[in-house]
């Protein structure tokens, strides 16, 4: 790694985002606040798995730049408001690095992974209690700012690790055609607000499912919606072929190009 070049790049960033932010600068960028830039740091770290989905490495690059952006650009806010520096946020996050890794940068011996993930967690329990923060249940701190798939993952597994779980994945199965029954008997009733709750059970019940078997259920969406986008697409690219227009064709006429993108995948 190129240090210099690092530091001169970084630092042309901060002074690039100091620009636009300031008096004359880009009136967009000047808009914007703490909050308002919320729905971009997501989309941005969405943008960086999609990347890694498709394996593309350039565009893997290219994201990354823009998530880091995100990072400049709430610190330049923070810069203005004098609420803490760019300076405090990378100070805090190496300092908690080496805190929580005592046995890369102190004594400590560790030799597995589940190891080192108990030792995370007993430090950052010790630290909470040091700053004077109480201690309440055991997913008071699964953070609600994250989408509702990796909160039920997380939820699930923290409840998991205190003895309040399913003894097989047989169970799991049998309470997922629980919950799908439950979502039918709120569609014959046509009771909106009924439906909704069996829904959102029905989710809470497959998250299980992907748990059991240590898979993220919200890369397992994203996946199925990057195949999804990607067979979509190949349909408006064979419509198109064909002069056509999507409203033209039957339900029947759109699948068959569908199917036809999955044979072509398999093959």
């Amino acid at each position: 790694m190129n240090k210099e070049a690092l530091n001169k790049e970084f630092n042309r960033l901060v002074g690039i985002m100091e620009r636009l932010r300031a008096p004359g600068g880009c009136p967009w960028d000047r808009k914007q606040d703490y909050y308002t830039l919320k729905p971009y740091i997501i989309e941005e770290a969405y943008e960086v798995v999609e990347a890694l989905e498709n394996k593309d490495l350039q565009l893997l690059q290219e994201e990354l730049g823009d998530l880091l952006l995100q990072v400049i650009f709430e610190s330049q806010i923070a810069h203005e408001e004098e609420d803490f520096e760019l300076v405090d946020v990378i100070k805090g996050i190496s300092d908690k690095l080496i805190r929580r890794h005592p046995h890369v940068f102190g004594e400590e011996v560790v030799d597995s992974v589940e190891q080192v993930k108990k030792t995370w967690k007993a430090i950052k329990e010790r630290e909470k209690t040091e700053e004077g923060l109480q201690i309440g249940s055991i997913l008071d701190d699964v953070s609600r700012g994250q989408p509702a798939l990796n909160q039920s993952y997380e939820i699930q597994s923290r409840a998991a690790e205190v003895g309040f779980d399913w003894d097989n994945v047989k169970d799991v199965i049998e309470k997922i055609e629980e919950e799908l029954e439950e979502v039918k008997i709120a569609l014959k009733l046509n009771n909106k607000k009924e439906l909704e709750s069996e829904i959102g059970d029905l989710f809470f019940a497959v998250v299980n499912l992907s748990r059991f078997y240590d898979i993220n259920p919200e890369l397992a969406l994203m996946k199925t919606i990057i195949k999804f986008k990607n067979r979509f697409k190949y349909i408006e690219e064979k419509v198109a072929e064909n002069n056509k227009d999507m409203l033209d064709l039957s339900l029947e006429e759109l699948d068959f190009f569908w199917e036809e993108y999955k044979k072509k995948k398999r093959g």
